[in-house]
């Protein structure tokens, strides 16, 4: 890819040159070249034109530069050549490594790296006061130790009303001096301050919206996958919904839910998510905390994998991690094979990737195996019984009630204060009588 130029547009005004390391002994999540055609994949989200590229294959990372100052010098006079604005790092790059850059790159160039990318898309696609709340955390926290000249370009979508010339939120970026610089620090912890305020006040709104739908009794499947996987087309195809569906990564950033009626009768609350995507930044999910949980609260998670992606096993790996991450890792999941309608070769990726086997292959778009999911869903959600023995007192009358109306009661004995009941209860809602299980 040295050099190469990987996508034209005419539509772009600032032009980017892209930088990808491989470190040697790193057990990346996908080959060098796929990780660079991904992140021109987001520039071009992001706006930005893609006008070449160029790799290397290091032992370590230089503290100062990240390539060293050699290959620096070697890249700024490919990227000059091609009139680039902007070198983009496929990496998150620290405080000191962007200061470094910036001096041996001179002032013609900015630096941007990965996570600077993808703040940027977010900023850029959230459209609710929560999202654009979640995301100005984000950038600001991520900001802040690497505040210096160069950081202008925070200032698109940033909260405060900046503009693309240098504002976030009231704070100039563009060549401010050292007195200048401590200046907009504090301003950014203040702000950082009042920002973690108020999601914190949207956390405690979707906790008692959360508990809130509990109480109905609606079991709640929420759809992950590696950004780009078919999401919002499965979910606008089951229920008939209008969520954006666009050719570009991070299209959705909002969680919608819909009620959706299976073919038992039962009624499930089905929720799109946020795309998941390799080296997925820190910052984004602590800021996003909020709208994460309504992955951590689901009763049965469905990972849409498009199968047709020559990296689909590495976008599911990548999607296993993150969920791992958010503790998410050990809710009920069903993987869904999408995009079967691009493919011939499903046989063959199904049986070289044994994870894949028990998945349900699909297609959102041509609605192919809507009804086997359906199935599915149905069965795990409400055909999974498992054993328990509860004594549940009698101040948690709610989940009596549950047990009466979705187990099923072998033996019932009532007590002082509490009442032992032995039976069958969906899998789903296990994890609601643990606490209570009987010792005998």
């Amino acid at each position: 890819m040295n050099g190469k130029e990987l996508y034209t547009t005419n539509q772009q005004t600032e032009l980017a040159f892209l930088v990808g390391v491989e470190i040697k002994g790193d057990n990346a999540m996908m080959p060098l070249e796929d990780s660079l055609d991904e992140l021109a994949f987001l520039a071009l989200t992001a706006g930005l034109k893609v006008v070449g590229s160029e790799s290397q294959s290091i032992s370590s990372i230089n503290p100062s530069t990240y390539i060293g100052k050699g290959k620096t010098q070697e890249i700024k006079l490919l990227a000059e050549s091609l009139h680039a604005d902007i070198i983009l790092f496929d990496a998150e790059l620290s405080p000191r490594n962007f200061r470094d850059l910036e001096e041996e790159l001179g002032k013609s160039m900015r630096v941007l790296d990965r996570t600077t990318l993808i703040l940027d898309i977010f900023g850029q696609h959230a459209q609710t006061s929560e999202g654009k709340l979640q995301v100005e955390l984000a950038q600001y926290e991520y900001l802040l130790p690497r505040l210096t000249k160069a950081w202008s370009h925070l200032a698109r979508q940033a909260g405060g009303g900046a503009g693309r010339t240098g504002n976030v939120g009231g704070v100039g970026l563009r060549g401010p001096g050292e007195t200048q610089l401590e200046v907009d620090k504090r301003h950014i912890r203040s702000k950082i301050s009042r920002l973690k305020e108020d999601l914190e006040k949207v956390r405690q709104h979707r906790l008692r919206y959360r508990k809130n739908r509990k109480t109905s009794n609606i079991p709640i499947v929420a759809m992950v996958g590696y950004t780009n996987a078919g999401k919002s087309t499965l979910h606008n195809a089951l229920t008939e919904s209008n969520v954006l569906i666009a050719d570009k990564l991070f299209a959705t950033l909002d969680p919608t839910t819909r009620r959706l009626n299976l073919p038992s009768g039962n009624n499930v609350l089905f929720t799109d998510t946020v795309g998941f995507i390799q080296k997925l930044p820190t910052h984004l999910i602590a800021a996003f905390r909020a709208t994460l949980e309504e992955v951590t609260e689901a009763d049965l998670l469905l990972h849409i994998v498009d199968i047709n992606h020559q990296n689909a096993v590495a976008h599911f790996r990548s999607v296993v991690e993150t969920l791992k991450e958010i503790g998410a890792d050990s809710i009920p999941t069903v993987t869904v094979l999408n995009k079967i309608d691009d493919t011939d070769e499903l046989p063959e990726i199904i049986n070289a990737f044994p994870f894949f086997k028990e998945g349900i292959p699909i297609s959102a778009l041509k609605k192919i195996g809507l009804k086997d999911l359906l199935d599915e869903i149905d069965e795990n959600l409400f055909s999974t019984f498992v054993e328990i023995s509860v004594r549940i007192p009698y101040k948690n009358g709610q989940l009596i009630s549950q047990f009466h109306q979705f187990g099923q009661i072998r033996r019932i004995e009532h007590g002082v204060g509490s009442v032992l009941i032995e039976g069958k209860i969906p899998g789903r809602l296990l994890a609601d009588f643990t606490r209570f299980k009987s010792i005998k």
